[in-house]
């Protein structure tokens, strides 16, 4: 599967932006996809996944103000995220894998086997 991220920008904190991935590729309802964020100098770290079923897992700062969905006819996932602040900002990734399983497996960039292109956002204060 590929996958394409996209809707990034540029906002000021308590703004709200809508990030959409885009699959291709066969049997993308089977993946579980995940998004993923990377500041400058840290880690990438663990926003949101969705499995086929419908769970989720959110990380804890983002819980409350960031959502995310699929619609498996369209072959897109998206992260609604409302209430952003400048600790949001970051190269955001969306990611696939074919299992689910606990939080801490699902939050776990290098258990993922398929990676878009980061979209870049950016909260000012």
């Amino acid at each position: 599967v590929q996958l394409q991220a996209s809707g990034g920008g540029l906002v000021q904190a308590g703004d709200s932006l809508r990030l959409s991935c885009a699959a291709s590729g066969r049997a993308f309802s089977d993946y579980a996809v995940a998004w993923f964020r990377q500041a400058p100098g840290m880690e990438r770290e663990f926003v949101a996944v969705i499995a086929w079923g419908g769970n989720i897992y959110y990380a804890d700062s983002v819980k409350g103000r960031f959502t995310i969905s699929r619609d498996d006819a369209k072959k897109m996932v998206y992260l609604q995220m409302n209430g952003l602040k400048p600790e949001d900002t970051a190269v955001y990734y969306c990611a696939a894998r074919l299992d689910w399983g606990t939080y801490a497996t699902m939050a776990q960039p290098l258990l993922y086997d398929y990676w878009g292109q980061g979209t870049v956002v950016t909260v000012s204060s």
